[in-house]
Formats: C-alpha cells, structure tokens, sequence
C-alpha cells in the first residue's frame, strides 16, 4: 500500500524538483508475424502494432492526470527486426522501418525501438541486411529508433561488426547532416544490451519477454538534487543513505504508474528502469548532482568515484522499492541532454577520455557526444571497440551513441531540439586505429565468462 506520507512526498518531488515518470514503454513481440514476403510482413506488424498500442498515449496521459504524476514519453519497443523479419525475401528493411514509423505516428508515440540487430557472436544473413538498411531508414523515418549488440562478456566482441558500425554510423552522418546527423542521435551499438530496456534509443523487445509487457523508465536527477542540497556536509556514509531513500521512492512513484498502466491496458507489467535520465532544463541534471557533491563541474577529478557512488545507491534504494527492477536502471550520462554536462564539455573540464572513465560506473556508455564530422570510421570504431571492452570486462551494458557533425568542428555547437537538447563538438584523439581495426575476427571472451 501507497501511505499518505509517501503521497504528499511525491507530490513534493513533482512539484519542486522535476519529478516525472520519463516513459512508458510496450513491448510488442513480432515473432508471430514471420512471412517470406515483405509486404505481408509490413501489414502483419502495422496491425499487431496499432492493435495493442491503440490506447497506450490515451492510458499514459490519464494516468498522469489522475495522480498528478507527469508521463512525458510514450513509447513502443519491438522483437529485434533482424529476428522478426527474418524469412522475408528482400535485400533491404527500409520498408519495415518506414512501417514501423507509420504505425508510431498512428498509436501517437515519439519513439519506437527496435530496428536492431544481436550480431556479438556473428551475423545471420538478415542481420546483415538489417545493419545495411540503418543508414537510409534513419533518414526517411522521424521515430524509429536502431540498436545494434556487438558484444558480450559471455560471448566477447564481434569486431568485424565493431568494423562495419562505425562505417555505418559515417554513412547515417552524412545522409542527415542537414539536421546535424540528427540519425545517429536514433542509433546505439551495445555490448550486454538488456531485453526490457524501456528507453530510447536502445529499446527492443527481446525474445525472452512475454508476447507484450509494460516497461516504465522513472526519472529523478532533480530529486537527488534537492535531496542532497539538504545534507551539505555530512560525511560519505550519510550521503549514501540520503540517495538511497530518495531513489527508493522515485522507484515507489514509478511502481504506480506501471501496475496501473498495466491494469487498464490489460498487458502484464515488466520492470522498473529506476535510471536518473537528465533533460537540458535547469536543475534536472546529473552533472549538477556532482556539483553538489563537491566538484566543480562534471569531469573534475572525483568525478568518477562520485558517479560510482551515485549509481550503486540509486540500484540499492530502487531494488528495496520494487521486486522488479530491470532496464538499465543507474544513471545516465548523456552530453546533449543534460545542461551541465554541456557546460561542463563547453569549458573544457569534461572530454571523452574522461566520460569513457565514467561510463565503467555508470547505467550505460558514451551517451549524445557530437564529434567533428571529419572522424574517421575506424576511429569511431575504435571508440566503439573501448566501450564494448569495459562492458565485456566488467559484465555491464555499456553503449555508444556518437553523432559526427558533418562540417563542424570541435567547440561548434549542434542542435538537437527537444530532449534530445543540443552539445558542443568534443575532441576525438587524432591518432590512428586502422590496422587494429581491420584486424577482424572476434575477441574472445573474458576468462571469468566461463560460470556453468
């Protein structure tokens, strides 16, 4: 039971520190609709799609009304589409992502995910034409969202993947760079991508879920602000304690809103992504947090073990407030989405060696970073090859979503509009990876893999 204590607090967050639940997700399986001929495909998804997510927006937006929780985001994930579509008899999905639009646009959601490929142990056929088809549908499409998995610590690295998605993500660069590669701020390559992630732009419905699931992602950045801004001071331990209360009723707020979106649209309810996403409006960031904690920006040296904290706390607070807990589920540290980190990168104390050291503590990776639009694609698969490294070794998700900005160069700004926010062009080591690169092949897996 919900006490009127926990309500009134609720309340409180909402209205003095940005409080939202950041989305509600449906995951939709699309194994059902298998057909050699893609046109049959196309209609089976935009049926099953529209179907079950007609009254998702509708379901969202009295939820929020009725309890006064803010739902900003509705969105849908689906069955990886290189599985799904996989006996179609075609050498491009560009038609299933631009279905996958129209049946966005239809249910009135801002995102649907799962235009994506599990390629970390090798390709299936229609995994290639997946990954060759991401370029030309993140152009012609405004909500479908990509995701590729080139690695895990069970299975290693596909660097031959690794290869081919930093040519891909030039080629998804330049194909929209007159809305500053706005395509790429739709596509992220994982190593150890979750199943039931409900945020964008990863999200995809795997093959383990139910046939379809409510996931809601709660978000709290502001929370922990205030939060904290009543325990300057105090030692480690008692800010530790501060963030795991705080987490622990973001998390009971979201647990709300999720059995009750559930319960009226008659699906089961999944997991609670209980993650700290920022946005760019003013005190709902995570680098300010830091700057609470004591650092003067984001990127500052303690940065790192200041991150670290803050994400085994929010685990422990959510995890004590919901039996399931799934997603990602910690805090994100993306540049173009959080004012203070953009801040941060604009004077120069935060640079992608040091946010790539962040993300060994952190809910995910290197999040919303433009790039100079000369970047090579090995160095960008180098990057991604790091990255995917850190996650295999550590057995975490870890991502990349890096936007080159085509013409511009380190300190031009880029604009992303709406929460996707905007970011200065950060530096990228000038020094070369190619033969690395092209070197091929798989990079086994890390000896403490092996736990049957």
């Amino acid at each position: 039971m919900i006490s009127r204590v926990e309500i009134e607090e609720t309340n409180k967050m909402i209205a003095e520190s940005n409080l939202d639940v950041r989305t509600i997700t449906m995951g939709i399986s699309l194994l059902d609709c298998a057909d050699p001929d893609i046109d049959k495909f196309n209609e089976k998804i935009y049926k099953k799609i529209t179907t079950y997510a007609k009254d998702l927006v509708k379901v969202g937006n009295d939820i929020s009304k009725q309890f006064g929780i803010p739902v900003v985001n509705k969105r849908i994930s689906v069955t990886p589409i290189a599985i799904a579509a996989a006996a179609c008899k075609t050498n491009s999905y560009v038609s299933i992502a631009k279905t996958l639009d129209r049946a966005a646009k239809e249910c009135g959601v801002n995102f649907i995910g799962g235009f994506s490929a599990l390629v970390h142990k090798g390709y299936t056929n229609s995994d290639k034409i997946l990954i060759n088809s991401i370029p030309e549908a993140m152009k012609v499409t405004e909500r479908v969202c990509s995701s590729v998995n080139v690695g895990t610590s069970r299975n290693g690295i596909n660097m031959d993947a690794v290869k081919k998605m930093g040519e891909i993500i030039v080629e998804t660069a330049n194909l929209t760079k007159e809305i500053d590669g706005l395509g790429c701020a739709k596509l992220v390559i994982f190593c150890n991508a979750v199943e039931d992630n409900p945020f964008m732009a990863g999200a995809f419905h795997g093959v383990g879920e139910a046939e379809c699931v409510i996931n809601v992602g709660v978000s709290g950045p502001g929370v922990v602000k205030k939060a904290l801004e009543r325990a300057r001071g105090v030692d480690f331990e008692t800010l530790c304690e501060v963030v795991k209360k705080t987490a622990f009723k973001i998390t009971r707020a979201g647990q709300i809103v999720a059995q009750e979106a559930a319960r009226r649209l008659n699906v089961p309810f999944g997991i609670i992504d209980l993650s700290l996403a920022p946005t760019p409006a003013i005190g709902d960031s995570i680098a300010e947090i830091f700057q609470e904690m004591g650092l003067e920006q984001a990127g500052a040296p303690g940065t790192t073990a200041a991150l670290a904290m803050l994400n085994d706390n929010v685990k422990k607070g959510g995890v004590m407030a919901s039996s399931y807990v799934g997603g990602l589920s910690g805090a994100f540290i993306p540049v173009s989405e959080d004012h203070a980190m953009i801040e941060a990168a604009k004077c120069g104390a935060l640079t992608l060696e040091k946010l790539e050291a962040m993300t060994c503590v952190c809910s995910v990776g290197l999040d919303m970073i433009p790039i100079p639009g000369s970047t090579s694609a090995a160095t960008i698969s180098g990057i991604i090859a790091d990255e995917a490294a850190i996650g295999m070794i550590n057995s975490k998700t870890t991502a990349v979503r890096i936007i080159p900005a085509i013409g511009k160069d380190v300190g031009d700004m880029v604009e992303f509009g709406g929460l996707l926010g905007y970011a200065p062009v950060m530096a990228v080591n000038k020094f070369k990876c190619e033969d690395f690169i092209n070197r091929g092949g798989r990079i086994p897996a890390p000896i403490h893999s092996f736990k049957n």
